[in-house]
């Protein structure tokens, strides 16, 4: 009855956070219900667009200068929070845009090439809808009043809807779009599709366009760096010849100062910034603030021009709010479920602690588990995910002298007819070598993007999972073997050893929390338009594409989730770790070597200038997100060993909700 108690309370609790989260953070995203928030979808010769439409109160009696603001590669419409709500607020009509097959829009055009498929038109197919609603201001000639503005590929997007509305105009006469303004992204993509940059300087004609160009951006503003494969270094844009150019050539440019070009003004911003901050600054915030009053300063009669402060943040944090309520919401839901008659089997019973390792081996083996637990999964993050060609050499190599050494062993083994153990261990180790070796040299085939596996950035992801898994694994056999076993070990204190009964009320269990939670967010996004999330991180609703993606890489992250948690249990079964060690441990083991990368990554790029890995733009971008993520899962990870006494509900839980949140947050191309 006193857990009962306390289960309820943890309910009401998380249930409290996230109302009083999202309604909190809704008074902040639509001004006080001065601006109407609502999802919309529209048809293009492409597919369909979807974005959320920020449309001030009045706009439909009096026409407004607008916006279309879109996000990355990673992303969806939501990250443009920042200066969706500023300009919003200011009586502005703002689009927040998916890009083609990010977030809730869809591409149905062929994909030979899909990197090439989301971004070229995306913003220009929004403007072209957008032009034709009558709460967006023309002015006599039929020009639109309207800006474009987009975050790193957006910017891309935003940069290539300038060059197609001017070679429109040519033909009709008319401008659709006003202003741009983009922020990390320069021309490189651009060139891609074989423009040149005069090409691209003139199609600007007399906007008014600028450009936010952090110093510590991962990605661009250096073509040079680009070109040596070395780009994560420090920057100064204003300083190269392709942003003097985009500011007309002046003497001695200066950031921040603005500069007449064909009739036009341009401008650029350096903040002390990397990528993804970008999305989470004040200060480039401001600068898009600063940016729009220059723009659309002739229509202070109907938008609002110098108006200081910024509330942005402050829906951020009650997302944030939301967020952790989210995730607390999951300990009383299972809990309660496992009430139930079937789902009561999730209990298997708490297995006996262990006692403390007795002799210096067993100590040293499970530092060693520790430490290749934390080190692994970060020295071999760039090569796993990026393909660096020493590092996979190099794995490549130790898997072969693994595959040496195990055969030689098993065939000793069995000549000398050794004890069993040794059989045992060599033959298990030699097969998990040989599937390694095999992944290794495959590396391309299976991290590229398919119409089976659709979501290029996570494909990589799920690649160094497996690997990460395959190494623990190995690690773990040696560790039960040499050390636990004599201590008294079975698999069974680990938390594996269950019944049938068990795995199937453990999967029920899971999935019927997981459905809870997300039908609790799609509550909160029908009532209050607003989904639970901190800058990278963010929990939000999906469409029918991503649960069909959710079934095909659902199974191969449960291999990863089930022997990293199994690792956890192992190294943690003994009485020394019964209490926040326990977790201490857990968290180290998923995410301890990631936060030592991050560290020597961004710590060397902002006291020297150049990364501990200056090729690695993306897949430190990525790190940034995967932390979170996989902090949470080691909490739910050691916590549900603990509740249940095996390894399923947290393997199987951690598995579906992390993989549609990953899912839900990124490109997945659905029709080739």
């Amino acid at each position: 009855m006193k857990n009962m108690k306390k289960t309820v309370i943890l309910l009401v609790l998380s249930l409290l956070l996230i109302l009083v989260g999202s309604f909190s953070a809704s008074q902040f995203n639509s001004s006080s219900g001065d601006v109407d928030v609502s999802r919309i979808y529209f048809d293009t010769p492409r597919g369909e667009l979807s974005g959320l439409l920020y449309k001030p109160e009045g706009s439909d009696e009096q026409p407004r200068p607008t916006i279309i603001a879109t996000h990355g590669y990673l992303n969806s419409g939501e990250m443009q929070d920042a200066q969706t709500i500023e300009m919003s607020k200011r009586g502005y009509v703002v689009l927040a845009l998916d890009q083609y097959d990010h977030g809730h829009s869809t591409g149905t055009m062929e994909k030979p090439v899909p990197f090439f498929s989301f971004w070229p038109q995306a913003i220009y197919d929004a403007v072209q809808y957008m032009y034709d609603q009558d709460f967006v201001l023309k002015d006599e000639s039929g020009n639109g009043i309207m800006a474009v503005s987009g975050h790193s590929m957006g910017g891309f997007s935003s940069t290539h809807a300038v060059m197609l509305d001017e070679m429109d105009f040519q033909e009709t006469g008319i401008r659709k779009i006003f202003s741009s303004l983009t922020m990390g992204s320069d021309y490189q993509w651009l060139r891609s599709l074989e423009y040149t940059d005069e090409i691209i300087n003139n199609s600007y004609g007399p906007r008014t366009s600028g450009k936010i160009a952090g110093i510590y951006d991962e990605f661009f503003f250096d073509a040079d760096a680009a070109a040596a494969g070395a780009p994560v270094v420090k920057k100064n844009y204003i300083g190269t010849a392709e942003g003097q150019g985009f500011l007309g050539n002046p003497e001695n440019p200066a950031a921040g100062t603005i500069y007449e070009v064909n009739g036009g003004k341009r401008v650029i911003y350096q903040p002390n910034e990397t990528h993804p901050w970008n999305h989470f600054s004040k200060t480039s915030t401001e600068y898009a603030i600063d940016f729009y009053d220059m723009t659309f300063a002739d229509y202070s009669n109907i938008v609002t021009v110098d108006a200081d402060g910024q509330t942005w943040m402050y829906k951020e944090w009650f997302s944030f709010l939301a967020l952790i309520g989210f995730f607390m919401l999951f300990i009383p839901v299972v809990s309660l479920l496992s009430k139930l008659p079937f789902l009561k089997n999730v209990y298997s019973g708490r297995p006996d602690l262990l006692p403390e390792a007795k002799t210096n081996g067993s100590k040293l083996a499970g530092l060693f588990l520790i430490v290749i637990g934390l080190l692994f999964p970060a020295l071999f993050f760039s090569a796993l995910y990026s393909g660096d060609l020493y590092g996979m050499r190099l794995l490549r190599q130790v898997s072969m002298v693994f595959i040496t050494i195990s055969a030689i062993a098993l065939i000793f083994s069995m000549v000398k007819k050794s004890e069993r153990t040794i059989t045992v261990v060599s033959s298990i180790m030699l097969v998990l070598s040989v599937v390694q070796y095999v992944i290794l040299r495959n590396q391309d085939t299976l991290i590229a993007t398919t119409e089976f596996f659709g979501a290029p950035t996570v494909n990589p992801v799920l690649y160094w999972a497996l690997n990460v898994a395959i190494v623990t694994l190995m690690i773990m056999v040696g560790y039960h073997y040499i050390a636990k076993k004599p201590e008294g070990a079975t698999i069974k204190s680990y938390g594996i050893k269950v019944s049938i009964k068990t795995v199937l009320a453990a999967f029920v269990t899971a999935i019927a929390a997981v459905a809870i939670g997300f039908g609790i967010l799609y509550l909160a996004d029908a009532l209050f338009k607003v989904d639970f999330r901190l800058w990278t991180l963010a929990v939000k609703t999906f469409e029918d594409q991503h649960l069909v993606a959710l079934l095909k890489y659902a199974p191969l992250f449960f291999i990863y989730y089930f022997i990293v948690g199994l690792s956890v249990n192992m190294n943690t079964a003994g009485v020394k770790y019964d209490g926040f060690k326990g977790y201490f441990v857990s968290i180290v083991h998923f995410i301890g070597g990631l936060v030592l990368y991050l560290g020597y990554q961004y710590g060397l790029l902002f006291t020297t200038g150049t990364a501990g890995y200056t090729g690695e733009s993306l897949s430190s971008i990525i790190v940034i997100g995967l932390v979170p993520v996989l902090l949470v899962a080691a909490i739910f990870n050691r916590y549900f060993y603990r509740k249940t006494g095996n390894v399923y509900v947290g393997a199987i839980l951690n598995t579906v909700l992390m993989t549609l949140i990953t899912l839900a947050n990124t490109a997945l191309y659905t029709i080739f």
